[in-house]
């Protein structure tokens, strides 16, 4: 078959490294060219052979996957999925792999893993496809600068005012290349931003709190993984929990967040849909909808809803640098996206709604 993905599949496991190919090359959309065992094989074969991805563990001797993921991105940018452990530590490794310029990652099962990765075969093919489709030129450093961490203690916040028309609420979605998309954000808003930030990224339970972590180590606005009660405070951004969709309740002027376990939209929990439907429900705010890279459709329908609800503006990252222009695409096509914006431009475009 013509125009296979070609992929070098690295792991210091020979068990491992033969499961992943067997399961790619069973596939006739993927031919796997070879295999590595440590980093230093991996940076070497990457640079020989030019695959088109690479899946790569991160636990692995001589040289890490993160090590070598460093090399790989400064010498011969690759479009690379990570294979990482669900442990706390493996998610804080998976999401610097992620701004160290990893496409996405696949969490490896917990167990009997002779049994519990054949569940996983279809994500492997799935993710291993979409990554091959994906914007390498995303992946742009000047485009994704690290902020300074904060090491000050953050001031507290007050809560959304109660008596004052049409507050602001601030409300994005996105989905493979997000984390890295909303560090960029994130860090460019100020702590004295006057709306609360709600953000759905389709991550497994366990991620999403070191993503929450991680980026409030880094922004001027708090970050945390939201909470079942929580009260929306301006100048906090609150990530759904894996396996959790984020909705909100109101009392009078005051929101809270509501998460549940209902069944996922269109595959996913949490869902950018089931959080922009419960937040077109939402009255005496106005709303600030942001669609950023990831694939598929999510987020779409909700849009819609929020739409038909009045007064909410709404922002798609471009397809220059999304690193997969899906949901943003769909978003677009719906002509209900009142601004298409490269990433470092979504911040400023969010504050001159939020400041209008």
């Amino acid at each position: 078959m013509t125009n296979q993905v070609k992929v070098l599949v690295v792991d210091d496991s020979a068990f491992m490294r033969k499961l992943i190919s067997d399961f790619l090359n069973e596939d006739p959309r993927f031919k796997v060219i070879g295999t590595a065992r440590n980093g230093k094989d991996a940076i070497q074969k990457v640079k020989e052979w030019q695959p088109d991805v690479v899946t790569l563990d991160i636990e692995m001797p001589e040289m890490n996957g993160l090590e070598a993921l460093q090399v790989i991105m400064r010498e011969n940018p690759t479009r690379v999925v990570m294979l990482s452990t669900t442990t706390q530590k493996g998610a804080e490794n998976t999401l610097l792999a992620i701004t160290y310029g990893a496409i996405d990652f696949i969490a490896k099962p917990s167990g009997a893993i002779s049994l519990d990765l054949d569940k996983i075969k279809e994500e492997i093919i799935l993710k291993v496809l979409m990554a091959s489709k994906a914007n390498i030129l995303g992946l742009s450093f000047k485009k994704n600068k690290v902020a300074p961490v904060v090491t000050e203690t953050k001031p507290v916040v007050e809560a959304v005012p109660q008596n004052s028309n049409f507050k602001k609420l601030v409300c994005i979605g996105t989905s493979t290349g997000g984390p890295r998309a909303l560090q960029q954000v994130l860090t460019s808003l100020p702590r004295t931003i006057n709306a609360p930030i709600l953000v759905v990224q389709h991550m497994p339970a366990g991620f999403t709190k070191s993503l929450a972590s991680r980026l409030d180590s880094l922004c001027e606005i708090n970050v945390k993984e939201a909470e079942n009660g929580d009260l929306l405070e301006n100048g906090t951004a609150y990530i759904a929990p894996g396996g959790y969709h984020l909705k909100l309740k109101q009392a009078g002027n005051s929101l809270t967040v509501f998460l549940d376990k209902s069944e996922p939209l269109n595959g996913h929990r949490p869902s950018v849909d089931a959080m922009y439907e419960s937040i077109s429900e939402i009255k005496n705010f106005s709303k600030i909808a942001v669609i950023m890279t990831g694939m598929g459709s999510d987020g779409t329908n909700g849009l819609k809803a929020l739409k038909s609800s009045g007064n909410t503006i709404a922002i798609a990252e471009s397809e220059e640098t999304s690193i997969v222009f899906g949901m943003p695409k769909s978003a677009i096509a719906t002509n209900l996206v009142d601004e298409v914006v490269n990433l470092e431009k979504i911040a400023p475009t969010i504050l001159k709604y939020i400041d209008a």
